[in-house]
């Protein structure tokens, strides 16, 4: 399965924790599955970043396509067993239905959510200090569960990255607004 990533890189840096990168298992298959990974570089302290990704409820007000996330579970005192109903829209004219569920947490550097609905797979928010601020990425695992999706990712793979990309790039551009944060 081919990897598709936006700028750059973000490897392990000196003394990040342990876990970092997460292993993945084997494809899930080629034609409905994506391994898409994103890189975010925010000029902003890990705190600042970890407290904004940590609170789903709140990223409507930073993240363009993020309409709606309703809470459905609170989970633990660190998050973990978290459910929510997240609304996504996107550059192309589709909606995506999700409910997640945070899996694991590592506090300030590891969030794994687990989601199903629209959407199969998981999504892993891995974060470092680096130079000059916060390096984040985000790595999502996931498997096409709309049957019309699944009928046309062979042709619109390239399209479903590319949205990908857009999305998270605009996640990107709010949470730097929110925080304050330069490139």
């Amino acid at each position: 399965m081919p990897k598709v990533r936006r700028k750059g890189t973000c490897r392990k840096p000196p003394g990040a924790s342990e876990g970092w990168p997460r292993p993945y298992p084997a494809p899930m298959g080629a034609t409905h599955s994506f391994l898409l990974v994103s890189d975010w570089r925010l000029a902003a302290p890990r705190a600042a970043v970890w407290r904004a990704l940590h609170e789903p409820q709140a990223w409507p007000r930073w993240w363009r396509y993020v309409k709606r996330v309703d809470e459905l579970e609170r989970g633990d005192g660190n998050g973990i067993g978290a459910r929510h109903r997240v609304h996504w829209t996107s550059r192309l004219p589709y909606a995506i239905h999700l409910e997640t569920r945070v899996a694991e947490v590592r506090e300030p550097d590891y969030i794994r959510v687990e989601a199903s609905g629209d959407l199969d797979g998981e999504g892993v928010w891995r974060l470092a200090d680096a130079e000059r601020g916060t390096g984040v990425e985000y790595t999502w695992r996931v498997r096409l569960d709309k049957p019309w999706m699944r009928a046309l990712a062979p042709l619109l793979r390239p399209a479903f990255a590319w949205n990908h990309n857009a999305v998270m790039t605009a996640g990107e551009a709010g949470l730097r607004r929110l925080l304050g944060a330069a490139a």
